[in-house]
């Protein structure tokens, strides 16, 4: 499948995928990409927030409530500038996709 970046017109065939189980403060990708989706594998009583840089401090790029219903996918299709890190407040597994 080739994808294309309305924003940019560039191709990309490819993203890459990361798991994170647990509460976490993770610096996903440094640099430029893209924030493909996130999907809720499990979820626990407290929320997922992501941000474009390479800590909390960072822009927030989106805000997933606590107790997400297992199994959405919430697609972003989101460029981010600094990096992606993501911050998990409770016992979740997700399972962000994204793009360089």
């Amino acid at each position: 499948m080739v994808i294309i970046n309305q924003y940019k017109n560039k191709m990309s065939t490819k993203f890459n995928f990361i798991n994170i189980a647990g509460a976490s403060d993770k610096l996903v990708q440094r640099g430029r990409g893209t924030l493909r989706n996130v999907v809720i594998n499990t979820t626990a009583a407290s929320g997922i927030v992501l941000y474009d840089g390479t800590a909390t401090g960072g822009t927030k790029i989106a805000t997933i409530a606590a107790s997400p219903v297992i199994g959405s996918c919430f697609r972003y299709d989101a460029e981010f500038a600094t990096g992606l890190f993501v911050s998990v407040g409770g016992a979740s597994d997700i399972t962000i996709s994204y793009g360089a």
